[in-house]
């Protein structure tokens, strides 16, 4: 009788209300999943935990990084379920987090998490000023994929290569320094009005990044060969990263210089001529076209309004393309309606996709502007609305009922595939587990994790909505820090959408109190 009582006042309120404004009364509350992505960063970080440290399950890991080299590189994040640290996904994520605070700061702070987010970026950027050893130096790689992933043991137990690679003007790498560049730029601007001095420096690493990616071009999976399995810089090449980077030290210093720089290289990089449907750690180019959108749309495009106009064609062919508006030239998606990138950890375009449209949707709405799509006119709230579904899909409102960012809701995947989730703490288990220990004892074992990796977004379903929760099952059970890091900023935004505003689980102080000198490890 209860349960008939329930399901008839859902009814009734989904008749009422429409179905995303009971999504919290279904348990699906945005703040939570905010706050759960922010805790699987904490799970991901390398170095001297800090004492307000909230995945109580980790302890101290690689604090000889960088030893054998003579170059401290203690700190920064593990990739994914694996213990390798690859520069081009981490500065990515930063990135992407970085954005989320600046374009959706009120809606953060209104959730007190604002100290949380600063706190994560934080991590990040220490590490990358570490690796930043001179103006034409980065360290972009800890660890090798190969000797990491013979072995399945926790980060704390660590017995496999720490090996750390460079690029230098010898062996260059554009992509990778001019991902980095704009992580350090957007995450100076998320800085700015709380760490001013802590804001300069990230400036000055990002624009001596942004030259040496420039003046000495390559790809960086050319000299840092280890990680071409792993994170091979794509067709877009470098290309994508210079644009990107010029464009984010654009927003953060407002000179011209790299507003032209964008402008100038728009055709030869391929700016304005690659229209792309997907946005990933690999290619950036929706990102920037929805960037430059922005400055069109503010009336600061002058004499580069034609070429801003381009770009922004290409934003709206993505856009187009995400909402089945693009005369078949379309995103792929599932039945389920999720979109479908690719087979390998799919959940990351989606989420990526869709913090972009979220923001894409308050630039047009600024701008008083509409898209004109092949086959329909789509406003700014259609933007949104379709962000909220891939949102909703991830926290559970798909064919499985299964919530795919683990920790949230009732049901999310318990097999997830990652080493320290699955292996016993150290508080637990004292005694090390060997490399061949945990492939036997742990990474075979039917239970589930004994650790929950909270806010972990795994790779997800297939083309058909199908799910297979086994921790060998990396395809569609291991996270990464690229695909959690949109969310923080996508689920601030729905929530400031919904007008969700339950208590976060983790009270923080004011970011304010940061300190004005980068943090050690």
């Amino acid at each position: 009788m209860k349960s008939f009582t329930l399901c008839t006042i859902l009814i009734f309120l989904v008749a009422l209300f429409g179905f995303e404004s009971v999504l919290v009364v279904a348990g699906l509350n945005y703040g939570n999943a905010l706050d759960k992505s922010l805790m699987f960063f904490e799970a991901q970080r390398s170095g001297k935990l800090p004492s307000d440290q909230r995945v109580k399950w980790r302890g101290d890991s690689g604090l000889t990084d960088g030893l054998l080299q003579g170059v401290n590189l203690v700190g920064g994040y593990y990739d994914a379920g694996d213990h390798v640290k690859f520069g081009l996904p981490m500065a990515f994520s930063v990135t992407m987090l970085s954005w989320g605070a600046i374009d959706f700061e009120k809606e953060i702070a209104s959730l007190n998490q604002l100290g949380h987010v600063l706190d994560t970026i934080k991590w990040g950027t220490d590490y990358f000023i570490k690796a930043h050893t001179q103006p034409n130096i980065l360290w972009g790689q800890v660890g090798d994929g190969d000797s990491d992933h013979y072995c399945w043991e926790r980060a704390e137990d660590m017995t496999t290569s720490r090996t750390a690679y460079k690029i230098d003007p010898e062996h260059p790498g554009s992509d990778l320094a001019g991902e980095t560049a704009a992580a350090m730029a957007a995450a100076s601007i998320a800085f700015k009005q709380y760490n001013s001095t802590y804001s300069n420096i990230l400036l000055v690493h990002a624009k001596q990044l942004f030259s040496f990616a420039d003046k000495f071009r390559g790809r960086y999976d050319n000299s840092i060969t280890s990680a071409h399995q792993f994170y091979a810089s794509g067709t877009s090449s470098y290309s994508d990263e210079l644009l990107w980077a010029a464009v984010w030290l654009y927003r953060a210093t407002g000179e011209e210089f790299y507003l032209k720089y964008a402008v100038d290289n728009a055709v030869s990089f391929g700016g304005t001529g690659w229209a792309v449907d997907e946005f990933s750690w690999d290619n950036k180019y929706a990102g920037l076209q929805i960037l430059l959108s922005k400055v069109l749309m503010e009336g600061n495009g002058k004499a580069y309004t034609p070429t801003l106009k381009q770009y922004q064609a290409k934003a709206d062919f993505f856009a187009c393309a995400c909402l089945q508006k693009n005369n078949g030239y379309n995103v792929d998606m599932t039945p389920g309606g999720l979109l479908y990138v690719r087979e390998w950890n799919n959940l990351q375009y989606a989420s990526s996709a869709a913090f972009l449209l979220a923001v894409y949707s308050d630039y047009l709405t600024a701008g008083n502007a509409d898209i004109k799509c092949p086959d329909a006119q789509i406003k700014p709230q259609d933007l949104i609305k379709f962000a909220q579904s891939q949102a909703n899909y991830i926290i559970g409102e798909n064919p499985k009922s299964m919530s795919y960012l683990v920790g949230v809701g009732t049901s999310y995947p318990t097999h997830v595939h990652h080493r320290g989730s699955s292996i016993a703490s150290t508080s637990v288990l004292p005694s090390k587990v060997g490399c061949v220990q945990g492939f036997e004892n742990w990474y075979h074992r039917i239970e589930a994790n004994p650790n929950v990796l909270y806010g972990g977004l795994v790779g997800g379903p297939d083309k058909n909505d199908n799910f297979n929760d086994q921790r060998d099952n990396y395809e569609q059970t291991e996270p990464t820090i690229s695909g959690t890091s949109p969310l923080v900023g996508l689920f601030a935004k729905l929530q400031g959408v919904m007008k969700n505003s339950g208590p976060p689980s983790y009270p923080k102080e004011s970011p304010t109190s940061y300190h004005t000198t980068p943090t050690t490890s």
